[in-house]
């Protein structure tokens, strides 16, 4: 959520940053709103002081013996006005935080503008895709005919978009799972945690998926509570109306949650395969920063995600989303794409965020400063590290093997027990 007061002094810096986004907003009833909260505001002080001082002749008056019904009548005159301003002050202040919480945040001014993916800034790329000397299948073929990976059945269990993993697809996604995790936890410094799945309103609101977004989740019947999308919704939220102190930030954060998304709006897309589904598994990384330190945070965000691509040695791209491809809650994004030979393109399989204190406003999170007066807000960071049920497909692409069998990459053979291929288990 964007500070009210910064948008008020700097009007005309936020709305170019919206229409860089390609969103038009008239923030004239916000002005209007606030000139009339601080009216308000002013109108209620002013009764409340002069509720005081009657309140204080009336004591005066009743010591001396005096006849205070008229002060006393009064001042039930001046309690029903503040009542009714204060009415008015709660209904205002909603209608501004209301506004305030459909606004989207503003982009850095190093990401690029552009209508769609298609004008996202390429940064880097790594590694050389493999060359084939065999016909290339895509990994829904590979899992099928292997045994691994049955996706009929389980639009027969649950529906279209979800996955049913078998024998050795079971324990290499469960490998996936592990290897991500220890590298994060031991080697860059994240704390494991294992969230809730479930999540109410106020959670979701505070990293910015209601109001805007909620034809996009799963919401249990009969119960404020949603499915999350993903695990930074409950992780980023871990400290939300607290105040934190600086000395002991960043805090770093990672967890494995499945994550369940409507998928809203993309009807014939990704129908086959692992790429979008209602349900998949994904490593997150959480950061909780000052503001000065987030933007080198980020950097090392997309480094720490890297690292699992190239652990397992699959070629990716790193791009800087352009405004019109950039999410919600973000300032800045980094995608990574990894190679799919199947399809003959990179794919999605992290997305790396610097928030700035947009979701921290939102969810009240702040941290204190040694000998500083008034706590302030943090940053919030997110990273996908990495979206396994895409890191799974892109192995079985990029280590297909001639007979139709799955070379386990290196660094997975001791998370599978010993096992170096995947052969036809049907």
């Amino acid at each position: 959520m964007l500070d009210v007061k910064y948008i008020i002094h700097n009007l005309t810096t936020v709305q170019k940053g919206m229409e860089k986004r390609g969103t038009e907003i008239d923030f004239s009833l916000l002005l209007e709103n606030e000139e009339k909260r601080k009216t308000l505001l002013l109108e209620i002080e002013a009764l409340r002081h002069q509720r005081n001082v009657v309140s204080d002749d009336i004591a005066k008056m009743k010591r001396s013996g005096k006849d205070a019904k008229q002060s006393i009548d009064r001042m039930r005159s001046v309690s029903e006005s503040i009542k009714m301003l204060d009415k008015d002050l709660v209904e205002t202040e909603s209608a501004i935080h209301t506004f305030l919480i459909t606004l989207p945040n503003l982009p850095h001014d190093d990401v690029p503008k552009g209508k769609d993916d298609s004008q996202n800034r390429l940064e880097k790329t790594h590694g050389s895709p493999r060359v084939f000397d065999f016909p290339v299948q895509d990994h829904a073929d590979i899992g099928d005919a292997l045994g691994i990976l049955d996706l009929a059945r389980a639009t027969k269990l649950a529906g279209a978009r979800f996955p049913l993993y078998m024998g050795s697809g079971a324990r290499l996604e469960r490998a996936l799972i592990n290897f991500m995790l220890d590298i994060h936890t031991k080697e860059h410094g994240y704390k494991e945690t294992l969230p809730p799945f479930i999540v109410n309103r106020a959670t979701m609101t505070g990293t910015g998926q209601l109001p805007k977004f909620e034809a996009d989740l799963f919401k249990l019947e009969g119960w404020d509570y949603y499915l999350i999308p993903t695990s930074e919704v409950p992780v980023t939220n871990i400290y939300a109306g607290e105040i934190l102190q600086e000395e002991d930030m960043p805090f770093k954060f990672t967890a494995f949650t499945p994550c369940f998304r409507s998928e809203a709006g993309s009807y014939g897309r990704d129908t086959k395969g692992l790429i979008r589904q209602h349900q998949f598994n994904k490593v997150e990384m959480v950061k909780i920063t000052t503001p000065e330190s987030s933007f080198d945070e980020l950097e090392s965000l997309l480094a720490n995600a890297e690292t699992i691509l190239q652990r397992l040695e699959l070629p990716y791209q790193v791009l800087t989303l352009c405004t019109g491809d950039l999410g919600f809650s973000a300032t800045k994004t980094y995608d990574i794409e990894v190679w799919m030979p199947g399809q003959d393109k990179y794919r999605e399989i992290s997305s790396c965020s610097n928030c700035l204190d947009f979701q921290a406003r939102r969810a009240n999170i702040r941290f204190k400063r040694e000998n500083a007066k008034k706590p302030e807000f943090c940053h919030t960071l997110n990273g996908s590290g990495l979206a396994v049920g895409r890191t799974f497909a892109a192995i079985l692409e990029n280590y297909q093997q001639p007979d139709g069998t799955v070379k386990i990459p290196d660094v997975l053979v001791p998370y599978m027990g010993g096992q170096k291929i995947i052969e036809n288990e049907k």
